[in-house]
């Protein structure tokens, strides 16, 4: 003990110390390259793990967009990635799903859609959907995805309304394996049928899980297709609504039948060259399916206001027509004074005077009569412009009197008695002008004075027009000095006026969002660029070229019509040159009348409504010459 407390530590634990100090740099050595090799495979192990986190990020924060698959040594994480992957193309075709079924409009195309992400997402190999058509009692493929082998049809028997999706599976071929649901709507009637062709390969809990997942689909895809069907039965409700005002108004008229179907017919003729123009500032005209739409609407409805229109004054073909002519009670007033010269002539023979001179008078007087009346009938055509010598002569020929011996006022309605009421009666016989503008010959407007006047408080819609001072005049001699045509002022108001009842009209009605402008599609035909139009005097920075191309429609249609009273129709020739003569005077597009004119649009519409004597020869030349010189 005392040797061995007397050696020095140093040296007693000298061998010692060189192992431990030989084992730490050992243990060093060790750690140096046990930790970049850690810190290697770490980050191999890790990367996967990393990607599988954020995926998961991803997902967390609504992307479902399908991710690379995480390639990893480790089977478990190999797997989660294929689970993660499945679940992430799962939601992102489900999402696929549900905007097709909340925003394709059309019903063909978002079937497309829904079965080609619904196949895949189950993993299946084709689809199909059957609708059921009441009407022809069958079952028909309304979409097919990778499947010709889908029958195109069935017959939609007693026994496929009792269980549907048995009597599919039994119809369809046994070489597939197919997954059936049935669509029911709200009413749990049959609506259709959803099919999917699995793969034979699936298990037994998948498909039942895929199953379920599709019934709980089909209640959606149901409430969509049945949206859709309702949706397109009103749009053709809404169309055959719309045609059956235009055909009522064409009806109502034996002369303008037609106008209402032909204008929309050429309106979008002329409409579908103006798209696919890349002239002038057409070049950058385009309109969508929901405008398109809207312009077919407003071409149908755009007379829609001469339901209100009088008969008598749309078809008046004389000036002093009414509901009937009423030339024929002046030409009796003419057989009065007839009789009257006859009787008159015997009078004087009767009184001894001389007959030969007596009988000369009288023939005289007939001679006179004879020429006058067939002045009058001259001047109710209308079919020349009256001078001023012409009314000079009507005036002093309603200078002659006749007697009236029975009372005017028996056997009238109970408006005319009314009109009567303010005006004093005359002991019989009665001294009356042949030609009278009569008081009850004129109506005031009274309460239902319209309010188109620009400054009226009550005129909302913008109107500027200039109100006659009376509702209707019926004056006989103020009808027979119309200088041309065969209208009064007032009834040509009237005629304006149906614009702006359809203006109003249409206003009142509550059309959807996409449907807001067709009240002012319809109502602007009788605008001009000048800005001397009606209803509401608009001027070129306010008419589009919709607008621009109902206006050409309306006019071109209205020159070549053939059934007509108070016109003939016109030939090509002849109308083309009055439209050129409008752009002129700025009163239509020169740019679309030079398009349909160099497309042929006023070819293609005569060879489908207008006689063959109205096909004359064209000299376009010409005519695309006067509208170049406008231009420059």
């Amino acid at each position: 003990m005392r040797i061995l407390i007397a050696i020095p530590s140093w040296e007693l634990l000298a061998g010692a110390r060189a192992i431990l100090l030989e084992q730490a740099i050992w243990a060093l050595a060790i750690m140096l390259v046990i930790l970049p090799l850690g810190w290697v495979f770490g980050q191999r192990l890790g990367k996967p793990l990393s990607q599988l986190a954020e995926q998961v990020r991803a997902f967390s924060n609504f992307d479902f967009t399908q991710p690379p698959r995480v390639r990893s040594r480790i089977s478990e994480v190999n797997n989660l990635s294929v689970l993660m992957g499945r679940m992430g193309s799962a939601i992102d075709r489900f999402q696929q799903i549900t905007l097709a079924l909340s925003h394709e409009p059309h019903l063909e195309h978002m079937l497309n859609e829904v079965m080609e992400h619904l196949v895949a997402t189950a993993e299946g190999r084709s689809g199909a959907v059957y609708l059921c058509d009441d009407a022809e009692a069958r079952l028909n493929c309304s979409s097919r995805y990778q499947g010709a082998h889908y029958p195109d049809s069935f017959v939609l028997d007693e026994a496929f309304k009792q269980s549907p999706e048995e009597q599919l599976l039994q119809r369809l071929d046994t070489d597939h394996s197919y997954l059936v649901v049935a669509l029911h709507d709200r009413h749990k009637a049959l609506l259709g049928l959803l099919v999917v062709e699995l793969s034979v390969q699936l298990e037994g809990d998948f498909r039942r899980r895929l199953q379920r997942f599709v019934q709980d689909l089909s209640g959606t895809l149901s409430v969509a297709i049945e949206t859709r069907i309702l949706f397109a039965g009103q749009q053709r409700l809404l169309d055959a609504i719309i045609r059956l005002l235009a055909d009522a108004i064409d009806a109502k008229s034996p002369y303008t039948g037609g106008h209402c179907e032909r204008v929309p017919q050429l309106a979008e003729m002329l409409l579908c060259h103006a798209e696919a123009s890349q002239d002038g500032e057409l070049a950058s005209f385009t309109m969508d399916d929901d405008q398109r739409y809207a312009f077919r609407l407003a071409s149908w409805l755009h007379d829609c206001g001469k339901i209100t229109s009088p008969e008598y004054v749309v078809d008046k073909a004389t000036k002093l027509e009414t509901i009937y002519n009423r030339i024929h009670e002046i030409r009796t007033r003419f057989e009065v004074l007839w009789r009257d010269a006859e009787l008159e002539c015997l009078r004087a023979q009767l009184s001894g005077g001389d007959a030969e001179q007596s009988q000369r008078d009288c023939r005289a007087l007939q001679e006179r009569l004879q020429a006058e009346f067939a002045l009058v009938a001259q001047a109710n055509i209308g079919g020349e412009t009256m001078s001023d010598e012409q009314i000079a002569e009507l005036e002093k020929i309603a200078e002659r009197r006749w007697l009236r011996h029975f009372d005017n006022r028996l056997g009238l309605s109970l408006a005319e008695q009314a009109r009567m009421a303010a005006i004093p009666e005359q002991a019989m016989p009665v001294s009356e002008p042949l030609l009278a503008d009569r008081a009850e010959h004129i109506f005031p407007w009274g309460d239902k004075k319209p309010p188109v006047e620009r400054d009226d408080p009550a005129n909302r819609w913008g109107f500027d027009m200039t109100l006659p001072q009376h509702a209707m005049h019926l004056g006989e001699l103020y009808n027979l000095r119309i200088r041309r045509g065969t209208l009064t002022p007032e009834e040509r108001f009237k005629i304006n006026d149906h614009i702006v009842q359809t203006l109003i009209m249409l206003e009142g009605l509550p059309f959807p969002r996409y449907l807001q402008r067709v009240p002012e599609l319809a109502a602007t035909h009788h605008e001009t660029l000048d800005g001397r139009g009606y209803p509401c005097r608009l001027t070129a920075e306010d008419l589009g070229v919709p607008e621009r191309i109902m206006a050409i429609a309306d006019i071109f249609e209205a020159l070549t019509a053939a059934d007509r009273p108070y016109k003939e129709a016109k030939p090509l020739s002849v109308s083309l040159d009055i439209l050129v003569g409008m752009a002129e005077q700025q009163h239509v597009d020169a740019d679309l009348l030079r398009l349909f004119i160099v497309r042929g649009v006023y070819r293609q519409y005569a060879e489908k409504f207008l006689q063959p004597a109205q096909c004359d020869t064209v000299d376009e030349a010409r005519l695309l010459a006067r509208l170049d010189a406008l231009s420059a």
